[in-house]
Order: C-alpha cells, then sequence, then structure tokens
C-alpha cells in the first residue's frame, strides 16, 4: 500500500497517486499500462472477488477519489503459502491510500458510501475468456465484510463459484508460475 504526501492549501490539495519509480522500487519491475477504469458505486455494492489467467493476468494499482471503500485482496495461488487469505484496507477520498494488486491476486471491495468513486490503472486490457471470479461471500473465504451493509453483487459475481469449486476446476491461477511470471517481469 501506498500512503501519498498530499498537499493542500487554501485552493485544496494535490498529491501524486502513482509514481512509477516508486512501485518500482517496492516490486522490482514496471507496471505496463493497458487499461484505466473508474467506477462508481453506490453504498453497499460489492465487486469481484475478480482475477485473470496468469501469464498474463492482470496488476491493479487503485485509488479512491471520492467516498469509501474497503478493498480486499485475497490470495487466489494454489500452493502459495498464504493461499485462500486475505488482507482488507479502506480506501477513501481523504487518506487517498493507493493499493498495488499483483497478477494472480483476487480483488473485492465494498463500497462504504454512495457515489464512491475508483480508478485503477491495469496492465492489461478486459479479456472477458481470461477473466474470472470467487463468490464474495464464500463463507471459506470468511471476508469480514462491515456489518450493517447489504451487499448488493452483480449477477455474475452471484453467480461465481466458490473458491473450492474454483480450486476443484483448475480454474485458479498456479503459485509457481505466478512466481515465473514475476520472475520474467524483473527481467
Amino acid at each position: 500500500m501506498f500512503s501519498p504526501r498530499i498537499h493542500g492549501d487554501d485552493r485544496g490539495s494535490f498529491h501524486e497517486w502513482f509514481r512509477a519509480d516508486l512501485l518500482r522500487e517496492h516490486t522490482g519491475y514496471d507496471l505496463k499500462l493497458e487499461q484505466a477504469n473508474c467506477s462508481v458505486s453506490a453504498r453497499g455494492a460489492l465487486r469481484g472477488v475478480h482475477f485473470a489467467d496468469v501469464p498474463p493476468g492482470q496488476a491493479k494499482y487503485i485509488t479512491c477519489l471520492r467516498g469509501a471503500l474497503l478493498d480486499v485482496v485475497v490470495d487466489l495461488r494454489v500452493g502459495s503459502p498464504t493461499f485462500g487469505r486475505w488482507e482488507a484496507v479502506r480506501l477513501d477520498g481523504q487518506n487517498r491510500r493507493c493499493l498495488y494488486i499483483a497478477e494472480g491476486l483476487g480483488h473485492a471491495f465494498l463500497a462504504l458510501e454512495d457515489d464512491t468513486t475508483v480508478v485503477y490503472l491495469c496492465s492489461e486490457g478486459y479479456n472477458p475468456g481470461r477473466e474470472h471470479g470467487v463468490h464474495p461471500l464464500d463463507p471459506d473465504l470468511a471476508i469480514a465484510w462491515p456489518a450493517g451493509i447489504e451487499p448488493v453483487l452483480s449477477d455474475k459475481d452471484a453467480a461465481a463459484p466458490s473458491l473450492a469449486d474454483a480450486q476443484k476446476s483448475g480454474l485458479l491461477p498456479d503459485y509457481e508460475e505466478c512466481l515465473d511470471f514475476y520472475a520474467s517481469l524483473r527481467g
């Protein structure tokens, strides 16, 4: 996660939300940019857990411009020592935190406020044949979504398989293949 320095005065604020040199310093490679997305969500919109086939996968660099969300990253790489574990971070229009998600990891978020606006840079463009999901409410994942917010899922996300079913069907990325792919990015 990256927390930018925010410069503020009577006019408002300014901050650098993406710095290639800092990302390279933390990951060891550059983020190849192929697509930029903007999502505006109503309170309770639950998007994900999404991931793409590796290689090439789809790395994402995310920030919240307005509103607030709970952003969740899930390790979906079969064979990883942290397989099935997740971490969550609050991104909002005040803290301006940014989150990098590597290829092979799952991504989901829950909008905590109306008009939550999220932008993300992607290393690969959307390819429906290579994009997949795991059900974000799968009890085996046990993601601690905030209480008091009724999640609203797309039909696609509501029909996504459980983690166990996705693993049985061979849908999930392989940890060793992901490590080899990361090494190739470091060149």
